[in-house]
């Protein structure tokens, strides 16, 4: 190849340039054939040629003229970047088809050649757009309701992993629907996989924070963990999304499991004496045991235990119940 010829091919691909700036694609198109039938050993005349194509919409007619760049250049051993350029342009091309996996394939084939943000960015953005298309095929919330009600079939049935199953299943056709996170959050509670009760508990609430079982799952999972306060706090936040009372004796029976958990409950060694000895020298049991109310109230729980859950509805009783079980005065079965 004479260096005139070089030049000369050179100068053409310039004039393409130029043509290819102003939009003017078929002269472009001449300029950029004229320069690699010049110098044949310049496969950049080719991806310039093959840019064209894309511009014109021609995408496989680019994709064909990329791949012979690609052939061209592996018997040159030209740089691996004009490689990488010519992938990443048949990856655009079929991203521009509609063809995702096609597109992911040079987009990978590309950077193994050279590695650049760019090529890496498009590449994460596809694989991106293709799990987005799937979920939107996959979306049926008729289907997601029969796979949620399969669940509570399997639920009932003390089936727990099955019905996780059908909830998951529920939640791939219909994500936006808070019941089968609910659901699936009880199920995990029953085997104890804690961690993962919590991150459906957690999507209930974010999904729809007026969702009260979303806090009753969640005071749930807290109260497994030990985490007692927290429990009755998330406890109180259902009460406030109980509009008409509907799950008003869940949460007052989940209350009072964490209430009496909180409880020391003494010491096994200490005697009723000593523990009324202490309460004794404590100035606020003293007073809440001197309140009539709280008398009335007490008497009432031993009563009848069950009048504890609507007591407890009473911020300011509840508070006074947990500080005699703290004291060891006051137990719960």
């Amino acid at each position: 190849m004479s260096e005139d010829n070089k030049q000369q091919a050179l100068a053409e691909k310039e004039l393409g340039n130029q043509a290819y700036k102003k939009r003017e694609f078929e002269a472009a198109l001449e300029h950029y054939n004229k320069a690699f039938e010049l110098d044949n050993t310049n496969i950049t005349f080719l991806t310039n040629k093959a840019a064209v194509h894309f511009e014109q919409e021609k995408y496989e007619d680019c994709i064909k003229v990329c791949e012979e760049a690609i052939e061209r250049g592996r018997e040159l051993r030209c740089d691996y970047k004009l490689i990488a350029r010519a992938l990443q342009r048949i990856g655009n091309a079929y991203l521009k088809l509609d063809n995702l996996d096609e597109a992911i394939k040079y987009y990978g084939k590309s950077l193994t050649e050279h590695r650049t943000p760019e090529t890496l960015q498009k590449l994460r953005d596809t694989e991106k757009l293709k799990k987005e298309k799937e979920k939107a095929a996959y979306y049926n919330p008729e289907l997601a309701d029969k796979a949620r009600e399969e669940g509570n079939a399997l639920f009932k049935a003390g089936k727990w992993p099955e019905a996780i199953e059908q909830y998951t299943e529920a939640i791939k056709r219909n994500d936006k629907d808070v019941r089968p996170y609910s659901n699936r959050a009880a199920c995990y509670l029953k085997l104890m996989a804690v961690h993962e009760a919590e991150k459906d508990a957690d999507k209930c609430i974010e999904l729809d924070p007026t969702f009260t079982r979303g806090y009753i799952r969640k005071a749930a999972v807290q109260l497994v963990k030990k985490e007692f306060q927290e429990s009755i706090d998330t406890l109180k936040l259902a009460q406030e999304q109980d509009k008409e009372g509907k799950s008003s004796r869940e949460i007052q029976q989940q209350m009072m499991k964490a209430y009496t958990a909180m409880s020391p409950m003494s010491n096994d060694n200490e005697s009723q004496e000593e523990v009324l000895k202490r309460a004794a020298q404590d100035p606020e049991v003293q007073r809440i045991l001197s309140d009539p109310v709280m008398q009335q109230i007490l008497q009432q729980m031993q009563e009848n235990p069950m009048a504890a859950q609507e007591h407890l509805k009473n911020p300011q009783v509840a508070n006074n119940i947990r500080k005699l079980m703290n004291a060891g005065v006051l137990r719960m079965a």
